[in-house]
């Protein structure tokens, strides 16, 4: 999840040209005698050739675009800065926008930035947690705004890709968490990446980008995420059965409430749908909308570790009988940490 704001879900459907020369002369030749480019790659003063010479630090020398143009995109520009460069007009700042609204990592990442700078990167990063829902244009404009003061950090690209992805720029959220990836070294947003991939309309790169990382070594949620993410990869090939065996996972639990529980749920009824498994598609999207009631009545509550839900079976008379779930001894009964029981 990002710092800024709740990561979207899945997309609802499929969603530089050569650098002028500067005009300066090559190190060493007067300004106002340059002489005639050969193709050789010298130039030539007064009938005397002049290699071209490169800095200490292993850049060209100014003047020499071959040797630009031989360097490979990762090396011109490591963390994909050049992408969020362009000219681009801030949006306003509200009145009663402050830094201090953001999450404390993120700002514990903006700490290489001075302070002028991090208070400014700041208050576009809360404008996007404010309107992501709202407006994502919008909250867009102020991710790029960031980007272009802070294009290294990695809460901040992570950011410009979420906003990407909101507004369907698949290709832009697919290389602004490239590069957040390189940044930071985690896999976190592996199921954006593939849900990216699915945008753009390349499936079978969707599958294979979700295969390419060890399931394990992700954090719960983001297994489901990237389940989910996998199993519309399925039906955008048109294969529903291997799209609902990609739903089959431990946390497919209909007894157990988690935050992920309800997205998960509904996918999973929608596959059965297009099976054409209307009666049990109904069956998980009444889990959904349960886990999803009792969700939000504990964090209403400020409960976020435990919270009971019933399920609600009609008995012959048309009503509603309530089934309670009963608690075995062995403890196997027992609702899991950080999620809700369901009785059966």
């Amino acid at each position: 999840m990002s710092e800024a704001g709740d990561r979207p879900r899945r997309p609802g459907g499929k969603p530089q040209g050569n650098r002028a020369d500067s005009g300066r002369p090559a190190r060493g030749a007067p300004a106002g005698n340059r002489g005639p480019r050969r193709d050789d790659g010298k130039q030539r003063h007064s009938g005397v050739e002049e290699k071209r010479l490169w800095t200490r630090g292993g850049t060209p020398a100014r003047g020499d675009r071959t040797a630009r143009e031989r360097e490979t995109p990762e090396d011109r520009d490591p963390y994909g800065t050049q992408s969020v460069r362009p000219r681009h007009d801030d949006p306003q700042i509200p009145e009663d926008g402050k830094p201090g609204e953001l999450d404390r990592v993120a700002r514990a990442q903006l700490k290489t930035l001075s302070k002028e700078n991090a208070e400014g990167v700041a208050n576009h990063l809360v404008m996007v947690a404010r309107l992501i829902d709202s407006d994502p244009q919008l909250a867009h404009e102020h991710a790029l705004s960031a980007a272009r003061r802070a294009g290294r950090i990695a809460v901040v690209r992570e950011t410009l890709a979420i906003t990407a992805y909101s507004i369907g720029d698949f290709a832009l959220a697919l290389r602004e968490l490239r590069t957040y990836r390189r940044i930071s070294g985690r896999n976190d947003q592996l199921p954006m990446m593939v849900d990216s991939e699915r945008g753009l309309g390349r499936p079978d790169k969707a599958l294979e980008l979700g295969r390419s990382v060890d399931r394990a070594s992700l954090a719960t949620e983001v297994q489901v995420e990237l389940a989910i993410a996998m199993s519309g990869a399925r039906l955008d090939l048109g294969d529903p059965e291997t799209a609902l065996r990609e739903l089959e996972i431990p946390q497919l639990d209909p007894e157990t409430a988690y935050p992920y529980s309800p997205d998960l749920f509904d996918a999973y009824a929608t596959v059965l749908e297009d099976l054409g498994r209307a009666d049990e598609a109904e069956l998980w999207w009444g889990r959904s909308d349960r886990a999803s009631a009792a969700l939000s009545a504990a964090a209403g509550a400020g409960d976020d570790e435990l919270v009971e839900v019933e399920e609600e079976e009609l008995n012959d008379g048309g009503e509603l009988d309530q089934v309670d779930g009963e608690e075995e001894e062995s403890g196997e009964g027992e609702p899991r940490p950080g999620g809700t029981n369901e009785g059966e």
